[in-house]
């Protein structure tokens, strides 16, 4: 009885091979070299941050013939540009929060940067956290938006072109601004703040 179960056992076993990858496949990683350049390192496919100074300047060089191309090898634009920048450890888009150690007023509002004519901030209070999220509006028309619950301003500071080449309304719809696309614009209670509170 002892002799069969032995003899069962072993039928079981799996056989796995004493080498787990060819030789080949080693001698290729072996050979394939650095990838992407390390965070301070430079390569002659890629510009430095500094360097950058037109559009032509975003575009990649493409990957090697039969490699995956990885981010910096096919972004271009503005992803390309945060990721060059992110590579020297230049924020791009600005990406901190907020300051929340204060309410802001009318004479002294928090700023939010924005590159776009329209941007939306959300007011959590201050302190930071008490009260729910309310999403403001802001846009270059209308570049000041009170928080309805805790009363803080916020104020949009443009940083980016004059005019923007993509603006698809050629100035059609000058009457209208980007929050509020709709005419007839609801009125809000800064339309009934008298001038002298503002």
């Amino acid at each position: 009885m002892f002799l069969q179960r032995s003899a069962f056992a072993a039928r079981r076993i799996a056989v796995s091979p004493v080498v787990k990858r060819s030789f080949a496949s080693s001698i290729v990683r072996l050979n394939a070299g650095k990838s992407d350049p390390l965070p301070g390192e430079t390569d002659k496919k890629i510009k430095p941050f500094n360097e950058i100074k037109t559009e032509a300047d975003l575009l990649p060089p493409g990957a090697a013939v039969g490699t995956i191309p990885t981010d910096l090898d096919q972004s271009t634009g503005l992803e390309r540009l945060e990721i060059l920048g992110k590579m020297e450890g230049v924020d791009i888009f600005d990406m901190k929060p907020l300051d929340a150690s204060r309410r802001g007023t009318l004479e002294d509002p928090i700023l939010v940067k924005s590159a776009g004519a329209e941007q939306y901030a959300g007011c959590t209070g201050s302190p930071a956290d008490s009260h729910v999220v309310w999403w403001l509006t802001m846009s270059r028309e209308r570049p000041i938006e009170r928080c309805p619950e805790c009363g803080s301003v916020y104020k949009m500071e443009y940083v980016g072109p004059a005019e923007d080449p993509h603006a698809h309304d050629h100035g059609a719809h000058a009457d209208h601004d980007g929050a509020h696309n709709y005419e007839g614009e609801p009125k809000t209670f800064a339309d009934f703040v008298r001038p002298e509170y503002r």
